[in-house]
């Protein structure tokens, strides 16, 4: 790898979530405490009340463990019960992984820098004038997490994935080093994404795309998502975007008691669904959540993104008393509502319910949600927005850096 001078500090960058412990664990019985992947390619880490376990395929979140508030353990993330499944998958619905080297959407599949314009893979919405598509989503046909990362550090309770994203590839400009590490404190799941643009100026925005359902798909009650609790304090605002989710440059407010406002008070995900407002709110011909809203924190003066009360999302479930309070530096947040799943991905054996002939065991429609911490979507196409410092890295430079903890704990209150 080359790193360019001024660079070499980047070890320092990961420290703050590079520190061993002994695993406090979740008690489970089926993951081992041992270093390395288990027999099914999976690599663990543990604290006290939570375990997971990763796939250097995308950098994945495969599984994450914790009791529910009957001492139940569920599994609380979907994807797939072997390390190789991910790679074999045709459907590939970047599942727990870290979509790059640009996450989202790029509109017509082009940026300019500097003057120069860059063409790069196209892979949604094709149409006869553009066959492979109309936009760029998550990095291209062969974005990030549809590559092996490599394990370069591996404790109990850490570890640590590269890449080395060649110049070129995907049309993307210049060679991009990467770092993601995923650390597991007491309750608390942070992860730290660092990315070095090493020879050519060019856009980096990266996330996690993972998949959640906080009853481990086990409440016998629904099958889908809907009945989770969302919060988004700050986020009074958001990305205005076209019927495919392109952005169209404007910044929409969330008026109070509209669909997307989640920012007055929690709400149930499927509480508007069935409002005329909900119709073609996540693109055309689709009732639901693929948006990204703004998180608005500097009103209120200085802050620092750990401080304890200040997270920026909440996601809830009454039905097993799992809460996940999202803290980070990143100043968007996207929400996908799984509008698009239809029963064709399967549950794992950690998931679900046995021998229930009401809910088969896949994941249906509005079955789970994504929350992706992230900057404001295709700013490279918006420059009257001035997110450039935020999206665009050169060598030289400070490194693109993403900074985020998911704090878990039990509340049965349905709107706390």
């Amino acid at each position: 790898m080359r790193l360019h001078t001024g660079l070499a500090s980047v070890g320092a960058l990961l420290l703050p979530f590079a520190s061993a412990q002994s695993p406090g664990g979740t008690g489970s019985s089926n993951v081992s405490s041992s270093l390395g992947p288990d027999e099914n390619g999976f690599y663990w880490v543990y604290s006290e009340g939570l375990s997971a376990a990763f796939n250097p395929y995308g950098a994945s979140i495969a599984k994450l463990l914790i009791h529910d508030k009957y001492g139940v353990e569920r599994d609380v993330v979907a994807g797939f019960d072997n390390a190789t499944a991910y790679s074999l998958d045709a459907a590939h619905p970047h599942l727990g992984g870290v979509p790059g080297r640009y996450a989202n959407r790029i509109q017509n599949s082009t940026f300019e820098i500097d003057g120069e314009t860059y063409h790069v893979n196209p892979n949604e919405n094709p149409t006869p004038d553009a066959p492979d598509g109309a936009d760029t989503l998550h990095g291209g046909h062969d974005g990030w997490d549809y590559r092996n990362f490599t394990v370069v550090s591996h404790t109990n309770d850490s570890i640590t994935f590269s890449i080395v994203d060649p110049d070129g590839d995907q049309g993307f400009p210049g060679e991009v080093i990467s770092y993601i590490t995923y650390t597991l404190t007491d309750f608390t799941w942070d992860f730290k994404m660092v990315a070095i643009a090493t020879t050519k100026k060019t856009p980096i925005m990266l996330s996690s795309h993972t998949y959640w359902n906080l009853d481990g798909f086990a409440n016998n009650e629904t099958n889908t998502a809907l009945n989770h609790t969302f919060y988004l304090p700050y986020s009074g605002q958001r990305v205005g975007v076209d019927n495919i989710l392109i952005p169209t440059g404007d910044i929409v407010a969330n008026k109070q008691g509209s669909v997307n406002d989640f920012w007055s008070a929690p709400k149930q995900i499927g509480a508007d669904l069935q409002s005329s407002e909900a119709e073609g709110n996540c693109g055309f011909n689709c009732t639901g959540y693929d948006t990204c809203w703004i998180i608005n924190r500097g009103q209120d003066g200085p802050y620092d993104w750990r401080a304890e009360g200040g997270f920026v999302a909440r996601l809830q479930s009454a039905w097993s008393g799992i809460q996940v309070d999202v803290y980070t530096d990143q100043e968007a947040f996207q929400m996908y509502s799984c509008n698009g799943q239809n029963g064709t991905m399967p549950l794992k054996t950690t998931q679900g319910l046995v021998d229930n002939e009401d809910f088969p065991r896949t994941i249906p429609q509005y079955g789970c949600l994504v929350m992706e911490v992230e900057d404001w979507i295709d700013a490279i196409n918006h420059p009257e927005w001035q997110r450039e410092t935020k999206q665009i890295f050169g060598p030289g430079g400070d490194p693109y850096v993403l900074q985020a903890s998911y704090v878990f704990s039990i509340n049965d209150t349905a709107t706390s």
